[in-house]
Parts: structure tokens; C-alpha cells; sequence
């Protein structure tokens, strides 16, 4: 079984900021018409859903503890279902990465990400695949990072955001075939 996190903030207040693109990848995963939901419920801290996928078990989960302490719902959720660290993949934002790109990686520092910085410290490991979804650059330098996180996406930015979601969606689910590759994918607004 694979467990896909996806990182995010709760609260209706949150739902549309750059910092929950996680949480909207899976709302992306869920609308797909070959995801069947087993089970849906509120446990580890975290929404928690079994589904397959092609008859494959996979959990998919947004933690509900708030980004800065996310690795506790992660670590709960591993725990409990017997989860490897292997078959542990996280989607998140990624400031340091421009908006159209997504980046899949494995065995890397937090790169200051407080959501996964929390993972690494409750798991002790790095060494779990993140697919990090691109939403800089910053348009005001000295706009602290915390602040830029939790706006929504602009006007502009929406139409390129929307279509990064459907196709790390995609990616995502095409990756539970043969496992993810680490790899760079850049999607310019004209694609």
C-alpha cells in the first residue's frame, strides 16, 4: 500500500492559498474517475481516505494539524498501516521552484519547508518521495515567505496552477504502475 500526502492547511480560510496545493492534488486524485473511495474518515490527525486505483490499495491524506506540524498525522498514518518509508509520497509547495514546474525527488533537505521539515524530524528519514509543485518567484523580495504562502493564487497565476494540479494528478496516478522517477516537468502557459 502507498500512502500520498498532500500538505496543506485546514479551514475554508486556507483552501484556495499557494501553500495547499498538496491538499488540492488530492481533491484532483479523487475526481478521477478510476479512484474508488473504500473508506473515508477523520483519524491520525489527518483526513484519511482508502481508495484503489487500477486494484490498487492506496491511502491518500490531508493533515489536519496545520503545515508546521505535519510529520505528526504522517507519522501516525505510516505507523498505523504499516507503511514504508519507500511507499510514502508527499505533495507540497515549493517557493524555490517557479509556477508551471513540478519537480519529483527523493532523499533531499527540507529546503527550509516547514511542512517537511516536521516529516523528516517525526520520521527520522528523508528518504520518501515528494513531488514539490512550483510556486514562486516571489514579486516583492522583502514580502517574507510566510506571508507569500498563505495568499491565494492571483488571477494570472490560477489558469497555470490549475493545470499543474490536473497533471501532477496525472502523474501521480500513472506513477502507482511503476513507482516515480525523480524528474523536472515544466508547464509553460501556453501548454
Amino acid at each position: 500500500m502507498i500512502a500520498i500526502i498532500g500538505l496543506g492547511n485546514p479551514g475554508k480560510k486556507f483552501k484556495e492559498n499557494r501553500h495547499n496545493v498538496g491538499f488540492l492534488v488530492i481533491d484532483e486524485i479523487l475526481k478521477n474517475p478510476d479512484c474508488l473511495v473504500i473508506e473515508q474518515k477523520n483519524k491520525f490527525e489527518a483526513e484519511v481516505i482508502i481508495a484503489t486505483i487500477n486494484d490498487q490499495k492506496i491511502i491518500l491524506a490531508k493533515p489536519q494539524t496545520f503545515m508546521n506540524n505535519s510529520g505528526k498525522a504522517v507519522k501516525k498514518i505510516l505507523n498505523y498501516y504499516k507503511i514504508p518509508l519507500n511507499k510514502l509520497w508527499v505533495i507540497h509547495d515549493e517557493i524555490d521552484l517557479p509556477l508551471g514546474t513540478i519537480r519529483i525527488s527523493k532523499n533531499i533537505s527540507s529546503a527550509g519547508h516547514k511542512g517537511i521539515e516536521s516529516i523528516i524530524n517525526e520520521l527520522k528519514s528523508r528518504n520518501f518521495f515528494r513531488f514539490r509543485i512550483g510556486i514562486g518567484p516571489k514579486n516583492n523580495p522583502r514580502e517574507p515567505a510566510e506571508l507569500y504562502v498563505l495568499q491565494d493564487f492571483s488571477k494570472e497565476q490560477k489558469p497555470i496552477i490549475k493545470k499543474v494540479i490536473t497533471k501532477t494528478a496525472e502523474i501521480i496516478i500513472n506513477d502507482l504502475k511503476h513507482g516515480p522517477k525523480k524528474e523536472t516537468i515544466e508547464l509553460q502557459k501556453k501548454d
